[in-house]
């Protein structure tokens, strides 16, 4: 959070007119023209995501270049601003974003709302906030800047607070979003702290691994400038991640030796702060301590190809860890030809045998991920990279690969580790903060 507090100080230095991006940033409009955007109607028949992704690449450029067309007609440029009229297609980047930071100014008038589509997904909202806009039944009163479609009550739905400026003013958004998790500040106020943008398309499904931004239109004149992105690398997402919640952990590991685990010391080794398991090796390395309910993070780097595990509630370093602990959180470098075929419920993070979980939001191999565990009772919740990528209740689950017999799935309490599979899996940072009933 204090880095993030430290790039508001940073952008709210940065004048209101800036003729240049801030350091790091690339402008999206180049204050000319509609170079690099297109048109997208994509809340009409056939603009959802997954409709355009089912059609021929011939068909697809044709629905692009009808719904650009549309845009012409309703999107200008004036100045140093992109005006809409409120009408017609949504204003779409030509190109895909995952992690940024975004900066972007609008102005609007009264009646009108709109907004801004982060990975092709609605949004970061924008109202006319007052009485008269008519929209307090949608909650427009407590401001702009929430992901308004987000499942009503979660968190981020609303914003924090109420920070628009009046009609005729301009206002300031600052978006960072790594993975689902979305921070957004509004005119210097935050409005939304880290939460899980949810996937409008399909609830079910996590928010896309990256995607377009799209400037909304819908039913008012609106008027954008200073529309700058920055991507944010993987070290850096990684931190961001590890910030937004730091109270309670504990490190597990000194970065320099495997004080404090237990089980087959012999197979592992330390190298440049990060436990790695030896070429050809395997068996558990487990933590000496016990835990119950439990939240653990980690840093993981995977080779080509590469197989480890994630022993969760395992009873000892020479268990089965896939049936004899709660579960093994599979470590896979899925990507690799080698595992097209395997069982979906032994991808990467799944509970093994048990459980599939989303596939797509590893890192390139030689990259580290960020993944976040946190048990209760019998449950498990995985996030990747600031992806939830596995939500489940082991209590509720009667089938198993190969029907074999998983019999400590409902283990209360146990070690946690890592199991071993001959790579070189590597693993730092890891920590753990226990979860008092």
């Amino acid at each position: 959070m204090r880095y993030l507090l430290s790039c508001v100080a940073l952008y709210a230095a940065v004048p209101l007119l800036a003729a240049e991006p801030p350091k790091g940033f690339t402008p999206l409009f180049n204050g000319k023209n509609l170079d690099g955007w297109h048109g997208w109607a994509i809340h009409a028949k056939g603009g959802a995501p997954a409709d355009l992704a089912k059609l021929s690449p011939e068909d697809r450029a044709k629905k692009i270049a009808e719904w650009t067309a549309d845009a012409k007609k309703h999107w200008s440029v004036s100045g140093d601003e992109l005006v809409n009229d409120g009408n017609g297609a949504y204003l779409t980047t030509d190109k895909d974003y995952g992690d940024i930071e975004l900066l972007v100014e609008y102005k609007t008038v009264a009646k009108a709302d709109s907004g801004i589509y982060l990975r092709d997904t609605p949004q970061v909202q924008i109202w006319d906030t007052t009485k008269e806009g008519g929209k307090w039944n949608l909650s427009a009163d407590k401001g702009s800047g929430g992901l308004f479609n987000n499942s009503k009550g979660a968190a981020g739905q609303l914003p924090l607070v109420h920070a628009d400026k009046a009609f005729g003013e301009w206002n300031s958004f600052r978006i960072v979003q790594v993975g689902e998790r979305t921070t957004v500040y509004l005119n210097g106020k935050l409005v939304v702290d880290n939460a899980r943008m949810e996937n409008f398309w399909d609830r079910k499904a996590p928010l896309p691994k990256a995607g377009k931004i799209l400037l909304q239109t819908h039913g008012g004149e609106i008027r954008w400038r200073n529309v700058f992105v920055r991507e944010i690398p993987a070290t850096e997402a990684n931190e961001i991640l590890r910030k937004r919640d730091s109270k309670g952990f504990d490190s597990s590991f000194n970065g320099k030796t495997l004080d404090g685990w237990a089980g087959a010391v012999d197979n592992y080794e330390v190298v440049d702060g990060a436990i790695v398991c030896k070429k050809g090796k395997g068996g558990n390395l487990i933590t000496k301590a016990e835990y119950a309910d439990f939240t653990a993070r980690l840093e993981y780097k995977l080779p080509a190809g590469g197989n480890n595990g994630l022993a969760i509630r395992t009873p000892n370093g020479n268990a089965h860890v896939a049936t004899d602990a709660m579960c093994e959180l599979q470590i896979l470098d899925d990507t690799h030809p080698m595992y097209a075929k395997l069982d979906p419920r032994q991808y990467n993070l799944s509970a093994y045998g048990m459980v599939p979980a989303h596939r797509g939001f590893l890192r390139p191999v030689g990259e580290w991920n960020f993944a976040e565990v946190t048990v209760k009772g019998p449950t498990i919740v995985v996030e990747l990279n600031g992806t939830r990528v596995l939500d489940a209740d082991l209590s509720k689950v009667t089938e198993f690969k190969d029907k074999t017999p998983h019999v400590g799935k409902d283990r209360t309490s146990g070690h946690f580790g890592f199991a071993g599979h001959d790579d070189p899996v590597a693993f730092r940072k890891i920590e753990i903060r226990k979860i008092e009933k």
